[in-house]
């Protein structure tokens, strides 16, 4: 099982500069490289400081030039606020500036903040079908000399300009949750990406069990790759533990609010929760953030990572966004690649 990384600037006040949340981003992406991650995802996200990630191919094209052997990805484009031929212009420029490093997520986006923002009317269902017409047509463009006449978007023949180095075109990835999904991805020859967001090892298994199913309804499709996302933190003592797992708590609630869309706003940034407030949320508690994300001792780590492995899972990605300082992600992050990633050498 390979490692990666998935990140963005995130801010819950305006007292840190967004250069210096840039620069943080930055280093945290060469430490992954340092310790022998094979990807660096960045998401897409809009006025939102909670994920500040307005063009993930942006940071991918200046993180080229900061890295040398990481994979960086998208992780991931939201394909309802792109046309095909822009995303694979875009994708196939990106390829090109990372000598080949990229690796193409897509999704149909979650946050209904967004939707209202940048795509009025827009529902998730409907956001489902476009991603579902997207990628065809970059598979098309990719290849070059496509036309599309679908629901969403017609173009007469068109081609990536400029293609992509990787050949027929960068991996591809769908993030996805339900059978269907999986199907969708599976049968496209798609990589997936799946997370259990703070659901425990049963939602582990059963997004595995739907992958699983996908594959086997498509025996004709050479396997695909498929990733785990979840929160991680290691600790050496319980007191650093039970930090992270409030910390983690902490993000979860912030991340309700911003999903369900009712929290005042100023500046970008969501009105600070109260303890109050953040008690509406127990299936956030500290202590089942701790049992169900990736949250312990190097050595509870490395356990239920290997758990994961035998389940089938060719790649978790430390989910590093989750309110704590940076010198607390900085600390993680290093014991992870010291005391975690050789046990999967």
């Amino acid at each position: 099982m390979k490692f990666s990384l998935f990140l963005h600037m995130e801010r819950y006040d305006n007292e840190i500069s967004d250069t210096q949340l840039f620069n943080e981003m930055t280093e945290l992406v060469q430490m992954a490289e340092a310790g022998g991650f094979e990807t660096a995802w960045i998401g897409e996200h809009h006025a939102m400081g909670f994920t500040i990630a307005p063009n993930p191919l942006v940071n991918i094209a200046y993180l080229a030039n900061k890295t040398s052997t990481i994979r960086l990805g998208t992780g991931t484009l939201i394909a309802p606020f792109w046309h095909p031929i822009k995303a694979a212009g875009e994708a196939g420029l990106v390829d090109v500036m990372t000598n080949g490093r990229l690796d193409l997520g897509l999704a149909r986006g979650a946050y209904g903040f967004e939707y209202e923002r940048l795509f009025p009317g827009l529902d998730a269902m409907s956001a489902g079908a476009r991603l579902r017409e997207m990628i065809p047509a970059l598979q098309g463009l990719f290849a070059g000399d496509y036309a599309h006449d679908g629901e969403f978007w017609q173009f007469p023949t068109s081609t990536a300009v400029p293609r992509p180095i990787q050949q027929p075109y960068p991996p591809i990835w769908v993030a996805a949750r339900d059978p269907n999904s999986h199907q969708y991805a599976v049968s496209n020859g798609c990589n997936v990406q799946v997370t259990s967001l703070a659901s425990g090892d049963e939602e582990v298994k059963s997004l595995m069990e739907k992958f699983r199913t996908a594959c086997e309804m498509n025996p004709d499709v050479p396997r695909p790759q498929i990733m785990m996302l979840m929160h991680t933190f290691v600790g050496e003592t319980e007191e650093e533990i039970q930090e992270g797992a409030l910390n983690v708590s902490k993000f979860y609630c912030y991340f309700a609010k911003w999903f369900k869309n009712v929290q005042p706003i100023e500046q970008g940034v969501i009105q600070a929760l109260t303890d109050e407030e953040m008690a509406e949320y127990p299936q956030y508690a500290p202590e089942l953030m701790r049992k169900n994300t990736v949250i312990g001792t190097p050595a509870e780590v490395i356990a239920r990572l290997k758990s994961y492995e035998a389940m089938g899972y060719d790649q978790y990605s430390y989910w590093i966004d989750c309110h704590m300082t940076f010198e607390q992600k900085k600390q993680s992050l290093q014991r992870f690649i010291d005391q975690v990633v050789p046990a999967f050498a």
